[in-house]
């Protein structure tokens, strides 16, 4: 890789990243991370955090963001930042929790000061506050807050007022309960232990100091032991892991840029979306059609354009490129949108659409609300109507029987994408998935030709009765079903399922689900 140097020193930016969640980041956290050219990272910085570093470059691969560990003690680690900034390079320095709350980058920070390089602190959330309020646990305005991995006056510790905040590995929990029982506190005092802390695989365990060890034996990594008796009350505060699909893992059949939203939803309830593509996006084979249906745009010869998703609408787009056209060519011409996601397609390029149904968003909820052709107020009788080459006849065929005349244009073909990963294919068949969503019957149809079904305790949930039926063709038990068929209220549809079966005692409680 090469990275464009500039002829004056480089700044270093020392980004605290908080305790995980890449929603706790600072806007300008954010910014920096997205603008970066090349950063230095520690071990346990959040992977959704790293995912972002470089996230607006867009240009070519020998160019492209670097990422490297910090490796080394602090000096060394130093050294480097230091000698990247001198060679006119921005750097940018990721580390969890909050930089000046930690000694060995502060350790690092020290040292730069002590240079002519500019630099900067983003302060990050630490884990001992955020930690505590995502598991349900109210601070207040006095706790006291210590790591228990290294030199600790154990006595003090003891004796401060409040609830306490500890930072240790199971390795501690033992000698960390008997010296503060030792030193005044009661065994019965109430503990929780939370590893993986603001992350969605985070896990509460509740014990008291007497139990502490044995509690929190099996639990791998940095810990966050809060000691004291709000420990009691966080059942009525637990907000973050008593979500209705917290620790679900959830199979999306879709592409990355078309699952963004459905993922998005999915993480407001606690779940983990893993995105399996089963289609990809291929040109018609034949350029000819969409060639004359670009000119008849420009030439007044449609009334309507109608479009049924957004790779139709990018399709069209990328063939007004190639002619040198850009909204204009819309002039006079009227748009409908099978749903609220083709239209933000469309808005996105600088048009309103006419119609977009108001109830069910479907080829039938459009024609539901499409008027019939009036020979008095419109002018042209003719849609153009560009589709995926297997599209449905429902919407082709209401259309004509309103009188219209169409134009029914192959605007892009939708091929079988290639299999997941073998991992991915053992999950599904084995129920490592606690649900899978599927938008379409092509999703269907796709997911099992790639990966095989989903296993029988897999839940199902389709977004609309020809999805569900598809389903039902291959075996599959559908499970849910919303009453309109969105993206938005398929996801709903399967967090209430979920918070219903739960309540039914069908699941167990979300903090005791098994790990995958």
């Amino acid at each position: 890789m090469s990275r464009a140097r500039k002829n004056t020193p480089g700044r270093i930016l020392f980004v605290g990243s908080g305790p995980g969640d890449p929603a706790l980041l600072t806007v300008r956290a954010r910014e920096v991370l997205a603008d970066a050219e090349l950063a230095f990272t520690d071990p346990d910085v959040d992977r959704g955090v790293v995912a972002l570093i470089g996230s607006a470059y867009s240009g070519d691969a020998d160019e492209a963001p670097e990422v490297r560990p910090a490796l080394g003690d602090p000096t060394e680690v130093a050294k480097t930042l230091i000698t990247e900034a001198r060679n006119g390079h921005d750097v940018v320095r990721v580390v969890s929790g909050d930089p000046l709350t930690t000694d060995s980058v502060i350790a690092e920070v020290s040292a730069v000061a002590r240079t002519q390089v500019h630099f900067e602190v983003l302060p990050g959330l630490p884990a001992g506050s955020a930690v505590p309020s995502y598991a349900g646990m109210a601070l207040g305005s006095t706790h006291t807050e210590a790591d228990v991995r290294g030199e600790v006056d154990w006595a003090a510790l003891a004796a401060a007022p409040g609830p306490l905040v500890l930072h240790a590995t199971s390795g501690h929990l033992a000698e960390t309960a008997s010296a503060l029982v030792e030193h005044g506190l009661a065994p019965q005092t109430p503990a929780a232990i939370t590893v993986r802390g603001t992350s969605r695989q985070q896990r509460t365990v509740e014990a008291t100091l007497a139990t502490l060890n044995d509690a929190g034996a099996d639990l791998l990594g940095p810990l966050v032991v809060t000691v004291g008796k709000i420990v009691a009350q966080r059942g009525k505060m637990s907000w973050w892991e008593s979500r209705a699909l917290y620790g679900w893992t959830v199979l999306v059949p879709r592409t990355k840029e078309q699952a963004g939203e459905m993922s998005n939803r999915l993480v407001t309830h606690g779940a983990v979306p893993i995105e399996v593509p089963t289609i990809a996006v291929e040109p018609p084979r034949s350029p000819a059609q969409m060639e004359r249906a670009v000119k008849g745009l420009v030439d007044g010869r449609y009334q309507w354009v109608v479009f049924t998703s957004t790779n139709a609408v990018r399709a069209v787009w990328e063939k007004f490129a190639e002619f040198g056209l850009d909204a204009r060519a819309f002039s006079g011409v009227k748009i409908a949108c099978v749903g609220e996601a083709t239209a933000e397609k469309v808005r996105s390029f600088g048009i309103n659409p006419e119609l977009v149904p108001s109830g069910e968003q479907s080829s039938q909820g459009l024609l539901d609300e499409f008027a019939p052709y009036d020979d008095v107020f419109d002018p042209v009788n003719r849609v153009l109507l560009p589709r995926a080459d297997i599209a449905t006849e429902t919407l082709a065929e209401g259309l004509r029987e309103r009188g219209w005349e169409i134009d029914d244009v192959t605007a892009y073909r939708t091929v079988r994408a290639a299999p997941p990963p073998a991992e991915t294919r053992e999950m599904i068949k084995t129920g490592g998935f606690d649900a899978v969503l599927f938008t379409s019957s092509s999703t269907v149809r796709n997911l099992v030709g790639i990966a095989g079904k989903p296993h029988a305790r897999t839940l199902v949930a389709c977004i609309g009765p020809k999805t569900a039926e598809t389903a039902a063709e291959f075996g599959l038990r559908v499970d849910v079903q919303p009453e309109t068929a969105q993206v938005g209220p398929l996801v709903e549809a399967l967090a209430e399922h979920a918070a219903r079966l739960r309540a039914e005692g069908a699941l167990p409680p979300p903090r005791k689900r098994k790990r995958r």
